[in-house]
């Protein structure tokens, strides 16, 4: 299957991620928010972006419900970063989920960002079945945050 990406409109790119990140960066997360911080797999920088943090079934996962995106192809990489909210930075390592793992966290997600996000899942949403969620399930890379130690 080739990459997927959307990539995000002028509002998205110009006020709404800059303004979660600004928040989140001051210690207000929305809904879970937190600025993704992970190391660029040429450059060897920091990169940084909003996401939204999914507590699950006594887990926590990082969903990209834009795809391929540049912070997807950082974190396979890089297998490691930190999750900031404020001054707070946790590091954190991280494995990806096969497609048939990630129904339950896509269904999970769906149900709490839907009206965010939902545009990205080709009409999939939280009450979806199983099949139809595991058919757009390779275009959501999503991973697990786990403990850096």
């Amino acid at each position: 299957m080739s990459a997927h990406y959307r990539a995000p409109g002028w509002f998205t790119r110009h006020v709404f991620n800059p303004a979660v990140a600004v928040l989140t960066s001051r210690g207000v997360s929305i809904l879970g928010s937190r600025v993704l911080a992970v190391r660029g797999r040429s450059s060897g920088e920091w990169r940084t972006t909003p996401v939204n943090l999914l507590d699950y079934g006594g887990r926590r996962y990082l969903v990209a419900p834009r795809g391929e995106t540049q912070w997807v192809r950082n974190l396979r990489a890089a297998g490691t970063g930190e999750l900031r909210l404020g001054r707070q930075e946790e590091a954190f390592r991280s494995r990806e989920l096969g497609d048939d793992e990630k129904v339950p966290v896509l269904r999970a997600y769906l149900k709490r960002w839907k009206s965010e996000v939902g545009v990205f899942f080709d009409g999939v949403g939280p009450d979806s079945s199983d099949e139809q969620i595991r058919a757009i399930a390779p275009g959501h890379p999503a991973f697990e945050v786990l403990p850096s130690s």
